[in-house]
């Protein structure tokens, strides 16, 4: 049986199990059919038309702004709420007893997945609502993605999800974050892709955590400042609380510098590391002031030259998840080489050091489809070690062999060996 089982085989697994509570664990997934169980000794009715709804308006806003989790969101909204609008998904974030605290995505979307109680103060766990990526991930403290008719309720079959727990820096369960929407949902690229934003959530809870966290629900983590991040892996942006800003590449190279060297940089030490050709402070202070007019106080008036409040990156992203040993969710978020059009030594080194742990990770993963991603990027494409990796891992005489065989035989004509 394929992961995801064929829909139509689960709807009559499933509308046998209601109807008589047996179940053929060859049709249905082990984490879907203990769901399912579960829910039934709950009591949840499988023709539920939408989940409760226990918290709205102000009582919600002043909740959800007393959590940990409040920290979050401006990570949520770059890396899920954003794509989601164009990719067609929604956006939930819960607490610890599966209330969603925010659901963000496109407005005809929302108004559809409404239908079914998907809305802010919404409860999903499992006993209120049944089988659900979210409430399956709450209740099993695990990544999972349910896929329409592994739905317990009849009204959630048209939808997928895919959710993945958050925890506080002491391992403390917090919430969920949930995807949901339709086929491309389903696709395990997404799962990585909310992995890898949990991961980067947990980053910053670590980050911005005092001592020690409160009661669960009720932890206070405050930032300083308006939350900045920086994207160097693509087209450069700042997003600096609400709004974005689309930066040069010369203004792109001053952040990710200043973001590496928090204690500040003199005038001297920034010309040294943005050009190989000697940089007058003159020049340097000019560049440093047009910077400064657009991100305001977020670069302070005196030197060094420094920032006032911590910009994290989507390379520390990357890094974060190498060293959480994720390396499928690490090339999720990697879509190319740290501002690669920059020729500034500083910058240079950078990108230099993310993909070499980058490749250094694939090299070492034992999943051929870890390694194949990477040989599918710029970087790795022409990469003799991996597709030699590649001819080892895959199975002798697959497409995927082959196909790397036949690759190292053409790398080694144009190399003359």
């Amino acid at each position: 049986m394929t992961e995801i089982a064929d829909a139509a085989r689960v709807r009559a697994a499933h509308e046998r199990f209601v109807t008589t509570g047996q179940l053929s664990s060859r049709v249905v997934r082990s984490v879907v059919a203990d769901s399912w169980r579960r829910s039934r000794r709950s009591g949840v009715d499988p023709e539920v038309q939408n989940a409760p709804v226990d918290m709205g308006g102000t009582d919600l806003v002043g909740y959800r702004s007393s959590l940990a989790l409040a920290a979050a969101m401006p990570v949520v909204r770059e890396l899920l709420v954003r794509p989601g609008a164009a990719a067609g998904w929604m956006t939930a974030l819960t607490d610890d007893v599966g209330r969603m605290l925010w659901v963000e995505g496109e407005s005809s979307l929302r108004s559809r997945v409404e239908t079914v109680g998907f809305v802010e103060g919404g409860v999903w766990r499992e006993e209120c609502a049944g089988t659900n990526a979210l409430g399956t991930a709450l209740a099993t403290d695990q990544p999972v993605q349910v896929v329409g008719t592994e739905h317990y309720a009849r009204t959630v079959h048209p939808w997928n999800c895919a959710a993945v727990p958050v925890h506080s820096p002491q391992g403390r369960v917090l919430g969920v974050l949930d995807v949901t929407g339709g086929d491309v949902v389903a696709s395990p690229l997404v799962m990585s892709l909310v992995r890898a934003t949990v991961a980067a959530i947990e980053a910053e809870l670590a980050r911005v955590a005092p001592g020690h966290a409160g009661p669960s629900s009720s932890v206070l983590l405050r930032t300083p400042g308006p939350v900045a991040r920086l994207r160097v892996l693509g087209t450069p942006m700042l997003h600096l609380g609400t709004a974005d800003a689309r930066l040069s590449l010369r203004h792109a190279e001053i952040l990710l510098l200043l973001a590496r060297h928090p204690a500040g940089l003199s005038g001297d030490e920034l010309a040294v590391l943005l050009s190989q050709n000697e940089l007058s402070d003159v020049t340097v202070r000019a560049e440093v002031s047009r910077l400064r007019r657009l991100v305001g106080p977020l670069l302070s008036e005196s030197r060094p030259y420094r920032l006032t409040s911590t910009v994290r990156t989507d390379a520390d992203m990357v890094h974060a998840l190498l060293g959480s040993g994720d390396t499928d969710a690490a090339l999720t978020a990697y879509p190319g080489p740290v501002l690669a059009r920059s020729f500034a030594p500083g910058v240079v080194r950078i990108r230099e050091e993310l993909t070499a742990d980058l490749r250094a990770a694939v090299l070492a993963s034992p999943q051929p489809a870890v390694v194949s991603r990477w040989l599918a990027c710029d970087d790795g494409a022409d990469d003799w070690q991996a597709w030699e990796r590649l001819a080892w891992l895959a199975p002798k005489g697959s497409p995927v062999h082959v196909r790397a065989v036949g690759r190292l035989d053409l790398l080694g004509r144009r190399l003359g060996t």
